[in-house]
């Protein structure tokens, strides 16, 4: 190793080495400084390669010193680092290659909450079955199982997408699903469907409760409800046009007359939405705080969904009336799948029973009245 030459500058030295890229020698410079007690030598540049003099070799030694300035081998590793397809790379590149996907916003949501603080930075091959059993086992404390496999779903979407555009390896083990129940069926009794309506009737948020009622008096998503917009509201044709929804393509559902009547007494501004973000003024992403607190004031069960919940509603009253067959409901709720209006289908049945029923008591009401016209013979 060749000799230390002091500089007029403190803690500023070089060695004169074979010059890199070039004939004859250069000077590469080296700082010295203290920090936390402790001794760290650097290495500055060099002369010719870098452009470094003991005058600017000072001032990176007064940056480090104060913390203004990475050392090369941090900056080395950082620049190695920047390289690596982490999970929060991976989902960056993804959202700005998918930027007209459907439930964007709502997989940026899931992804900030729940996977970036343990995933975001590790790559694919650094998660252990380990990581996602700790995953899946705290957001089951507090989140509903269709939330856990949505955030579960979306680790293994990104990591497939990464693996599919050559960017990083996959898992070497497949991450495990939780089950749930998708024929969950929500309903309320007529004592808890009163007082909801009159806790909504009584909040002074006019625009979540009236998203509410609009969910109970046509059965739309929450998605749905927070893409409403004014021009899909034809008072004329009676009409509410649904754009984009859940089943892929635009539908259109009857405005019936409580919805009609809601929609028309609605605070509208020069705004597009019909119930838009209040902060923002553009589209909603989230009402979860405003309905928790209307479902607690309306003491309904914890467990249920809200919107979601009140859809349920709308349903379970068409099917159970007997007055709407499940064409029309599924038309009506805007199913892609017949099968996932089955779920309603033992409510007709029993409202057909009860009808069929209606018959026989008609003809035990006319035999009794003819057994009491039948007078005894006297002998």
């Amino acid at each position: 190793m060749p000799k230390r030459i002091r500089t007029n500058y403190p803690g500023v030295h070089y060695r004169t080495m074979r010059r890199i890229g070039g004939p004859g020698l250069e000077k590469v410079y080296y700082i010295t400084f203290y920090r936390a007690g402790k001794l760290h030598e650097e290495k500055a540049g060099a002369q010719f390669r870098d452009g470094m003099t003991a005058a600017k070799a000072a001032r990176v030694r007064g940056d480090r010193i104060e913390g203004k300035r990475l050392s090369r081998r941090e900056i080395r590793e950082r620049a190695k680092q920047s390289e690596k397809w982490t999970i929060s790379r991976l989902w960056l590149e993804y959202r700005n290659r998918n930027p007209q996907l459907k439930g964007l916003s709502t997989d940026g949501y899931r992804f900030r909450l729940h996977l970036e603080p343990q995933f975001g930075a590790k790559e694919p091959k650094e998660i252990v079955p380990l990581d996602v059993d700790r995953l899946r086992l705290n957001m089951s404390k507090s989140r509903a199982p269709q939330t856990v496999q949505n955030t579960l779903e979306l680790l293994r979407r990104l990591i497939n997408f990464g693996v599919k555009k050559h960017l990083c390896p996959g898992l070497n083990f497949t991450i495990q699903m939780p089950k749930v129940d998708n024929e969950k069926t929500e309903d309320l009794t007529p004592e808890q469907l009163e007082r909801l309506l009159q806790v909504l009737d009584e909040t002074p948020n006019v625009q979540v409760a009236n998203m509410m009622k609009i969910a109970l008096f046509t059965g739309m998503r929450r998605g749905e409800l927070f893409k409403l917009e004014w021009r899909d509201v034809d008072f004329d044709r009676g009409l509410i046009h649904i754009r984009d929804p859940k089943g892929g393509h635009d539908q259109t559902i009857p405005l019936n007359d409580p919805a009609r009547e809601l929609l028309e007494a609605h605070p509208r501004t020069e705004n597009p939405y019909v119930f838009p973000d209040p902060k923002t003024g553009g589209q909603r992403s989230d009402v979860r705080k405003a309905v928790r607190n209307i479902k607690a004031k309306a003491g309904l069960p914890p467990d249920f969904r809200g919107l979601h919940g009140l859809r349920h509603v709308y349903a379970s009253m068409l099917a159970s009336s007997g007055k709407v067959d499940l064409y029309t409901l599924q038309r009506l709720l805007t199913h892609k799948d017949p099968k996932t209006t089955q779920r309603y289908a033992h409510l007709r049945d029993e409202a057909l029973r009860k009808a069929a029923n209606v018959v026989g008591e008609v003809i035990g009401r006319r035999r009794h009245v003819s057994d009491e016209n039948v007078r005894p013979v006297l002998k």
